[in-house]
């Protein structure tokens, strides 16, 4: 029984990529070219988005109808494949070996296309993703804490010694919400506090 539904499974996946793929091909090599710039615009941080209504009516006006969620699925997929691809610093050659192990549909004037599109921006796109990276930092949603008694601790060794527990939820730039704890002596936490202060000073004054 578990065969049968992961069988399934990947007949679902393997078909919904493989109608994707032929959703591409429909578009002339002009086309995708148009579509691929915006999505690598974005990319590479010199635009704040993908417009896909822009796509859509570039594409209505060429003739080529696609509902709105295939026009989504479509831009999404290239999407995920040019970031993944950056991420991975692959060359037009890898992103094109990757695509047709992926699927068969390929047409070989899509591909040329990617291809073409990758070793010119692929290297702009993985230094912009270094760079969003080095940049990227959390955002605390949520801090709790609570006081009390330790009986074994890295920084409390003493024996029913008093010790502050703060628990930290972090949203990481991922968009995945993630939970930090630690804790400290009562005089590491008037530290702690001390500074917290400090900064609320600070910003006052900004």
């Amino acid at each position: 029984m578990g065969d049968l539904v992961i069988n399934e499974l990947l007949h679902f996946c393997i078909s919904g990529t493989n109608k994707l793929v032929d959703n591409i091909c429909r578009l002339s090599p002009d086309l995708l070219v148009e579509a691929c710039q915006h999505i690598l615009t974005y990319l590479q941080g010199q635009a704040r988005g993908v417009d896909s209504a822009e796509i859509s009516d570039r594409f209505q006006r060429a003739g080529v109808r696609l509902d709105h969620e295939a026009l989504q699925n479509t831009i999404r997929f290239l999407l995920i494949t040019f970031r993944s691809a950056g991420k991975n610093n692959l060359s037009g050659d890898d992103l094109v070996l990757r695509l047709e192990e992926g699927s068969n549909k390929w047409s070989k004037a899509s591909l040329q296309v990617l291809h073409n599109l990758w070793s010119e921006h692929g290297a702009l796109v993985h230094a912009q993703q270094q760079v969003q990276a080095m940049l990227s930092i959390g955002q605390l949603v949520d801090i709790q804490w609570k006081l009390g008694m330790a009986v074994s601790s890295d920084t409390c060794r003493s024996l029913n010694s008093p010790y502050v527990s703060l628990l930290l939820k972090i949203i990481e730039p991922s968009g995945q919400i993630c939970q930090r704890s630690f804790e400290m002596t009562i005089p590491q936490f008037q530290n702690f506090h001390k500074q917290f202060k400090e900064m609320a000073a600070v910003m006052e004054t900004v």
